[in-house]
């Protein structure tokens, strides 16, 4: 059956009121940058931190991601943007059942971000990108990757035989050599507060 025969199915509860049930708004935390940039670590930090403060959130992986929903795709540049594309409207999905959506993904090339982006009401959307060094970066090498693809066994690897393109406006820079784990978490956690996407917690101390 054609697609254009397929149609879109209303909701019967608004995503106001789903924001009014939570007390917060909903948006997607759109963490880019190298392997071993500490993405995975601060989304899941910040996931914590929101869920003590009584705030729905979720983390969508890119290593789990590639356990399930993506789990036929490989590295080639089709194959990333796939994955962008399909992390993205699962992400959309999130967001308009209310939740903030913290999405951990290399994410290397700008044009698949801004796909991303557009899917996104203005506001809804916030770009952060999580800035080290690759000499940092492969330095740390928690997973072994970086040894893996100097020595060719992994190809397409981003920042080694594969490039990353860093945004050019992202809407929140955390220079993750620089900073602690709490630092970059609670950098966010303001921002989400100064655009009114939740409100102050007097409960949350640094």
């Amino acid at each position: 059956m054609s697609d254009k025969h397929i149609q879109w199915q209303p909701s019967n509860v608004s995503r106001s009121e789903r924001h009014h049930l939570n007390s917060h708004k909903s948006c997607v935390l759109w963490l880019t940058g190298l392997s071993g940039s500490g993405k995975s670590s601060i989304a899941y930090e910040m996931e914590r931190l929101l869920f003590t403060q009584h705030i729905r959130s979720y983390v969508l992986d890119g290593d789990n991601l590639r356990h399930g929903l993506n789990g036929n795709l490989g590295f080639s540049p089709n194959d990333r943007s796939e994955n962008i594309r399909r992390t993205a409207e699962a992400a959309k999905l999130l967001v308009d059942a209310g939740m903030i959506t913290i999405v951990a993904l290399i994410s290397p090339y700008r044009a698949d971000r801004e796909l991303a982006r557009s899917l996104f009401a203005a506001g809804e959307f916030i770009e952060i990108f999580i800035d080290c060094p690759l000499q940092i970066c492969e330095k740390r090498d928690p997973k072994g990757l970086y040894l893996k693809a100097r020595a060719g066994v992994i190809p397409n690897f981003t920042g080694i035989s594969a490039p990353y393109e860093p945004p050019c406006r992202p809407e929140i820079v955390i220079s993750s050599n620089q900073q602690t784990l709490q630092a970059s978490t609670s950098q966010i956690y303001d921002y989400l507060i100064v655009h009114n996407v939740i409100a102050p917690q007097s409960s949350y101390t640094r």
